[in-house]
């Protein structure tokens, strides 16, 4: 074949494709590609590519900068000093024969106590963290942990003026506390609406992480309605609702300001999910919405009104499978299943029931715990709610008065239980006579407090004697506590061997 009818053929070919490929592409249907959520219409787009979007008058955030501008001040520096203590150590007191010959009086304070009434010291402690101003005469919301058993707190604004602060109020149950400074026409934040707040949307998280100065940070709203367990490792009627982020929070950025991107005040930075105790990747903070419940109560009262509902509850996802059958529960129920119920509580009042399936309070759904627990978090005793539940797959609703733990709704005062800082339980007889005593209080999750503060008692200890009266129940403690101010606890410890002795001074740091 001549060169010439070579080249004619190849050139041939290649228009001849050239068409086949533009008429194929000018009238076949296109065929489909990859979609999101399965839809035909949305095609999947990369990076910052969306076409369409010119005239759909979306403008994604890029620039905080007016949002910083307008929070920054209203966050300060908290410093803390915990100024070396003298305790009494936990070893098991001896008594001698001299000492039951002749009295303890005979020997004198020097061997009052347990452990031979030896004492010895707890070194002092410095720390920092942040806190939000709320107000313009100088009130301050910052966590609890963050002056929990401080002895001097020093708060520094943005402007670097630093004053002297006092504690107003605490609550460990949401780990929040308020503080004050004295002075005037201070920077303050104004509160958003937590119930607002999107998963996905930007918020910025702002603080003193590190000791350093004023750290702004960008993230996301990750979660909400998120428990991750770390208040209920100080308290038993913990409430955790967390905003997860994944704005970079370290230590230090405790107590400071969740905003939004209008600068308003969305949350109470509190805590970091982290395996070496850095940042790595997910922050915690409190809501706002049971912030401005706690600080209202804690301006109002000197305490936290708690409300309680009066049941007993469980997930779903962790009820056994031979139970659903005995509570007359569906798997895929969507709600907090009523484990029990409390005869003197707002629930048995409004006939709520065991077996019963909480889906909403107050028209707002409550799919999980954390959820149902932030909004009767809300409230105080006394406050009327409406309960939406599911019995026998059917939807109800019902009426309730939400109680103090004492079972009625009068206002609780702060008593010297309070000051204690710790969960404190009447021992079941049952439980006394497993471990051969009559009775006491037993003790769990100390947190802030005179016991923290002036003894290292641990959890589980069983206070049996106040002074030289036998306790067998947590109201008789409080009557002695309430007449004698230094009283030394006499108690055991189930899983050791002996007595055990702790001196405590109610008129040393007591707050009631």
């Amino acid at each position: 074949m001549k060169f010439r009818q070579i080249a004619a053929t190849v050139l041939i070919s290649a228009a001849t494709a050239f068409a086949s490929v533009f008429v194929y592409s000018k009238f076949q249907p296109r065929q489909a590609g990859p979609y999101q959520n399965g839809s035909d219409n949305i095609p999947v787009n990369y990076t910052s590519y969306m076409p369409g979007t010119e005239n759909r008058n979306i403008t994604p955030p890029t620039d905080f900068s007016q949002a910083a501008k307008i929070a920054v001040p209203g966050v300060v520096h908290i410093k803390t000093k915990i100024n070396p203590r003298q305790v009494s150590n936990n070893l098991q007191r001896r008594r001698s024969v001299l000492e039951d010959l002749f009295g303890d009086d005979f020997f004198g304070d020097e061997f009052q106590g347990q452990g031979g009434g030896r004492k010895y010291y707890v070194p002092g402690q410095m720390a920092s963290g942040s806190g939000v101003l709320i107000s313009d005469d100088g009130y301050i919301v910052t966590n609890n942990h963050v002056v929990d058993d401080a002895d001097e707190i020093t708060v520094t604004l943005n402007d670097y003026k630093t004053y002297k602060a006092k504690v107003i109020g605490t609550d460990p149950n949401t780990d929040l506390a308020v503080i004050k400074v004295d002075a005037k026409n201070l920077p303050y934040l104004l509160y958003g609406n937590s119930d607002d707040v999107e998963i996905g949307q930007w918020v910025l998280a702002i603080g003193y992480p590190l000791n350093l100065e004023t750290t702004v940070t960008a993230g996301i709203v990750s979660a909400k309605a998120r428990s991750i367990g770390i208040n209920k490792q100080a308290k038993r009627n913990a409430i955790e609702s967390f905003i997860q982020t994944d704005a970079a929070v370290n230590q230090g950025n405790s107590g400071g300001a969740l905003i939004n991107t209008a600068g308003e005040l969305i949350g109470i930075n509190s805590a970091i999910a982290s395996p070496t105790g850095a940042y790595a990747g997910y922050s915690y903070a409190i809501p706002v919405n049971i912030m401005k419940k706690v600080v209202n109560d804690i301006m109002k009262y000197g305490n936290v009104q708690r409300a309680y509902l009066g049941i007993r509850y469980q997930d779903p996802n962790s009820i056994p499978e031979e139970k659903w059958k005995e509570y007359g529960v569906r798997r895929d129920v969507n709600g907090v299943v009523v484990t029990d119920v409390v005869a003197s509580g707002a629930a048995a009042d409004a006939g709520i029931q065991k077996g019963d399936v909480i889906t909403g309070i107050n028209g707002i759904n409550t799919p999980s715990i954390p959820q149902m627990t932030e909004q009767i978090a809300r409230y105080k005793p006394g406050d009327k709610i409406s309960i939406s539940y599911l019995r026998d797959d059917k939807a109800r609703t019902a009426n309730a008065v939400l109680k103090n733990i004492d079972g009625n709704t009068n206002i609780v005062k702060a008593t010297v239980i309070d000051a204690l800082g710790a969960d404190l339980v009447t021992l079941e007889k049952s439980d006394a006579a497993k471990i051969g005593i009559r009775g006491g209080v037993y003790v769990d999750n100390i947190s802030s407090g005179i016991l923290k503060k002036q003894t290292n008692m641990k959890p589980s200890f069983i206070i049996m004697k106040a002074g030289d009266q036998a306790v067998t129940s947590v109201e008789q403690l409080r009557g002695i506590l309430e007449k004698q101010k230094k009283v030394q606890l006499e108690g055991v410890y189930p899983e050791l061997n002996g007595v055990y002795y702790y001196t405590i001074d109610l008129t040393n740091g007591a707050d009631f």
